[in-house]
C-alpha cells in the first residue's frame, strides 16, 4: 500500500523575488521578497513557481525535497537548506519528517 502527503495543508503566498529554481527552499532577504537559501540557512517555505519578478512561496502543507549528506530520520527533524536546491540534517528548525527515501534521496516534511 502507498500512502501519500501531497496537497496536505497546502498554502502559498506570493512575494518578489528574482529567478528562483521551482522547488527550491527560500528565505525572506527583504520586505516581502524571497531569495534563494545558502547552505546551512534557515528556509521559510518552498518555491512553486516564478514570473515576471513574483513567486508563489508554499508556506505550510507537506513538501518533497531532495537531501544531501546524512539522511533525514522519521519524526522532528532539524532541517536547513543545503545550498543546492534541497535539503539537509541540521540548523535550528524542526520539522516532522513523515518520509525518507534514502533511494531516491529524498524527504517528506511538514513545513
Amino acid at each position: 500500500m502507498s500512502v501519500s502527503f501531497e496537497g496536505i495543508g497546502r498554502w502559498c503566498a506570493t512575494f518578489l523575488a528574482g529567478e528562483l529554481e521551482q522547488g527550491s527552499p527560500v528565505k525572506v532577504s527583504a520586505n516581502g521578497t524571497v531569495a534563494a537559501c545558502s547552505a546551512g540557512e534557515a528556509f521559510c517555505g518552498v518555491a512553486v513557481s516564478e514570473r515576471d519578478g513574483a513567486c508563489a512561496v508554499q508556506l505550510g502543507g507537506f513538501v518533497t525535497l531532495p537531501y544531501s549528506g546524512t539522511a533525514p530520520t522519521v519524526g522532528y527533524a532539524a532541517l536547513c537548506a543545503d545550498g543546492t536546491g534541497g535539503v539537509k540534517s541540521g540548523g535550528t528548525a524542526s520539522y516532522l519528517a513523515v518520509d525518507v527515501d534514502t533511494a531516491a534521496q529524498t524527504v517528506t516534511f511538514l513545513l
